[in-house]
């Protein structure tokens, strides 16, 4: 019977895999174009400038009369395509970039990120990490360049023990605060450190998309046994992007010297025990309610393991400002339905 021939099924996984590659090629390409005609309309809107903006309305009625089945002719839609046109240039960003994102992220960007090197660099996370429209509305409010992108606010010292380009890579990936806007407990002073690791590792999912491209949780207290002695790792990822194994440990309090040795020792017993040949150097994050920057600069300066640390923000310590602009991806979601009905 063909149904119990290992060719046959070799034969149908091996179409179906040619069918779904083709499938997102066709997609993408889509895509792609449909962006590069948006431009392309937005230019000759802007050419067009002399006559004012109230003939755009006149043209989207026009257009829907001799193309009533096409979406995305709207005044609203091609007033959107004038202000791509003008603050985008048609170069190798626009080509291989920007137009990989769907219409709706881009002008949710246009919309909320003024400066063109913010902006950017919004573009070049959401194509990397496939950010949807209410992921990037999300970041864009946790105002997640600020924390990430702006290196010389962070405390590592990554530069003296890593090696380039690896440094630079491990600095990118980390933040300054993290926000952990899901632990919405009212008593966060009292909030113990165990209680704290369950509450990360409960919303694991939104814990993974703070922490950024390539994180793989890998265990919550996760046991070592030295010298017939327990110890315990708060928090172990390994990242793929820069392939290695990154510890994690939570401070409930502000930075003290003594953290950074208990972390440095963590990272070395899991470079001796569990990191193999092929991975590069395990570095860890020390998150604390209060990073005092001075005292943790000075306690990194002679260890001899890649440290950055970090300070952490949960729901009701998010300043004001923030959090008024902050909604959960949740709530970004339900809007967007009710926008789409």
């Amino acid at each position: 019977m063909i149904e119990n021939n290992d060719k046959y099924f070799e034969l149908l996984n091996d179409i179906k895999r040619t069918l779904i590659t083709t499938r997102n090629k066709v997609v993408a390409n889509a895509n792609k174009n449909l962006i590069l005609m948006y431009y392309n309309i937005g230019l000759k809107l802007v050419e067009n400038n002399k006559w004012g903006s109230s003939f755009i309305d006149t043209l989207a009625k026009d257009l829907k009369i001799e193309f009533p089945t096409i979406k995305g002719m709207s005044a609203r839609n091609l007033r959107y395509m004038k202000k791509f046109a003008t603050e985008f240039d048609n170069d190798e960003f626009l080509q291989h970039d920007v137009a990989k994102l769907p219409w709706s992220s881009i002008t949710t960007i246009m919309d909320r990120v003024k400066d063109k090197n913010v902006r950017k660099w919004y573009i070049k996370e959401s194509v990397q990490n496939g950010w949807a429209r209410p992921v990037i509305i999300h970041q864009i409010a946790s105002k997640l360049y600020e924390r990430q992108a702006l290196l010389e606010n962070k405390i590592t010292n990554f530069d003296t023990t890593l090696k380039s380009p690896n440094n630079e890579q491990i600095k990118e990936l980390s933040k300054d605060p993290y926000i952990f806007d899901f632990i919405t407990t009212s008593n966060n002073k009292d909030l113990k450190e165990l209680d704290f690791e369950q509450e990360l590792t409960r919303n694991i999912t939104k814990l993974l998309l703070e922490l950024g491209n390539g994180f793989a949780f890998i265990g919550r207290q996760y046991h070592l046994e030295i010298d017939n002695e327990d110890y315990y790792i708060d928090l172990l990822f390994y990242n793929l992007k820069v392939r290695c194994y990154v510890v994690i440990e939570l401070k409930t309090t502000e930075f003290k010297p003594e953290y950074a040795g208990k972390l440095n020792f963590y990272l070395s017993a899991v470079d001796k025990y569990i990191k193999t040949d092929s991975d590069n150097p395990t570095f860890g994050i020390l998150l604390c309610k209060d990073k005092k920057r001075v005292t943790a600069e000075l306690a990194l300066k002679d260890i001899n393991k890649p440290i950055g640390v970090s300070e952490y923000k949960i729901l009701s310590e998010i300043p004001e400002f923030l959090e008024n602009t902050l909604p959960s991806i949740e709530d970004i979601e339900k809007r967007l339905e009710v926008e789409s009905d």
